[in-house]
């Protein structure tokens, strides 16, 4: 019992864990585009961006309290509410694809970053995401332990990093020449609401830790308590970045960089800033997608115990590692990093797509805590969503208004919103006969809570597949 004691993971880690996908050089973009807009008052659109990210943060630490120790997370939560189609959906579009989509993202502008800081090595840029991504791989697949410490380290040293370089730009003390700029370009309430869209990518991940909660010591507090502190934490780091912008880039540079962090790290240090920003950037790299290998991997154990995804990603390794979905993970990243690369507005174009899938999940996790509490209103909770229905419903009509703003140029928001539609009808197309003929369920029927719990054990498949049901 002691041995397995030492192995959970404490709110140290459970916060590790959540700012590890916040936090990444894609975030660091989107805070020097948004900034870049409107000035310092962008802090507001990112204050309003992270209580809509905490509403969801609860309706996500309420369904965990309901379902507890469920590998899938969201999409056992939908499950439950909506039926398979919804959630195959929700799942492998505004979760699996989209992460991906974003690693690959980040994997692309941190090549990008390394090849100029140190070009006379003369390594190619995808060279150095094949190095970090075949570590992650190989860390992953030796499970929980070494992934927590590796997180724990990352997140200390990324956010202590990025603190630093803020502080130091706040209060003028950088080597390079400060800048006479106005604080804002905009003060009015519409142009601060538009960026909140921009802002949304600057929070999102925290709930990373869910699907880990089963490893989480006192995780009935620890988890929903790491998720809030994480982005509370992030919110107060990037906004004294802002203030360093202010002082030391730009306004008009910065919202045009591709690289914005190593833009104001040689402003603000010279080259030494600039190597500095470089190693906040792998730092970040390697944070999210160490969070994105590991969560992603037990998501789709998750699923495919509940024969949503095929049966080998639900097959663990001597580490008890769902080694399969590990693999096929990083090799996704690896090739959404080379469609990316060298691109800045494909970078751009993706990290908005991204958004896209990632706020319509968020939108299924309120739905799911309002269905949940109607049909099993007395059902005992460790964690409630305080004021009633109110939060879950603020949080959709913001995720909602927030999906329709994706982008202040319309042509952009139409190409968006439309390959985002184009992505979610293929994957409509794929559920609706996946359900049918391979698990054999109705496509739009909720799965009793007690059903969906029970899927968790091995026997739950082995027991449908002898009797025929699932092949």
């Amino acid at each position: 019992m002691a041995a397995q004691q030492e192995k959970k993971l404490g709110l140290g880690s459970v916060v590790s864990i959540s700012v590890g996908l916040i936090i990444a050089t894609s975030c660091l973009v989107s805070l020097g585009q948004g900034a870049g807009t409107i000035g310092v008052t962008f802090i507001f659109a990112m204050v309003i961006a992270c209580i809509l990210n905490m509403t969801t943060v609860a309706s996500l630490s309420e369904l965990n309290a309901l379902m507890p120790n469920t590998t899938g997370g969201l999409a056992q939560y939908t499950l439950a509410c909506m039926g398979p189609f919804p959630t195959i959906i929700s799942m492998v579009g505004g979760y699996i694809l989209c992460n991906v989509l974003s690693c690959g993202v980040e994997a692309s502008i941190f090549s990008y970053a390394m090849s100029d800081t140190f070009s006379f090595l003369h390594i190619p840029s995808l060279g150095y995401v094949l190095i970090v991504t075949t570590l992650l791989m190989i860390a992953n697949l030796f499970g929980v332990d070494i992934f927590a410490k590796l997180q724990d380290v990352v997140a200390f040293l990324l956010v202590g990093s990025m603190l630093l370089m803020g502080i130091i730009g706040a209060i003028g003390i950088g080597f390079g020449k400060k800048v006479d700029q106005p604080y804002t370009m905009a003060t009015d309430f519409n142009s601060i609401v538009s960026m909140t869209a921009v802002a949304f990518w600057l929070f999102i991940g925290a709930e990373y830790v869910i699907p880990i909660s089963k490893d989480v010591k006192n995780a009935k507090r620890n988890v929903p308590l790491g998720m809030f502190l994480g982005l509370g934490l992030i919110c107060v780091v990037q906004s004294i970045l802002v203030f360093g912008f202010h002082n030391y880039t730009p306004w008009d540079k910065l919202a045009d960089s591709a690289a914005p962090h190593l833009l104001y790290g040689e402003n603000l240090l010279g080259n030494a800033g600039k190597i500095w920003m470089a190693f906040v950037a792998a730092l970040a790299l390697i944070s999210s997608q160490n969070s994105a290998i590991n969560g992603l991997a037990s998501i789709c154990q998750g699923m495919a115990k509940m024969n949503m995804m095929p049966r080998c990603f639900k097959k663990p390794n001597k580490n008890n590692v769902p080694y399969v979905g590990v693999w096929f993970i990083s090799i996704l990243i690896l090739v959404f990093a080379f469609i990316s690369s060298d691109s800045s507005d494909a970078i751009s174009f993706f990290i908005l797509v991204g958004s896209v899938f990632w706020m319509v999940s968020y939108i299924f996790a309120h739905i799911d805590v309002l269905v949940l509490r109607h049909r099993l209103p007395k059902a005992p909770r460790s964690f409630k969503v305080p004021f009633g229905p109110v939060l879950p419903l603020i949080g959709i009509a913001g995720t909602i208004f927030m999906i329709c703003n994706i982008s202040t140029d319309p042509v952009e928001r139409n190409a968006i919103l439309l390959l985002s539609a184009a992505v979610f009808f293929a994957l409509g197309v794929y559920s609706f006969f996946w359900i049918r003929f391979k698990m054999k369920m109705p496509v739009f029927k909720s799965v009793p809570v007690e059903k969906v719990m029970a899927m968790e054990h091995d026997m739950y498949d082995t027991i449908r597949r002898r009797r025929g049901i699932w092949r």
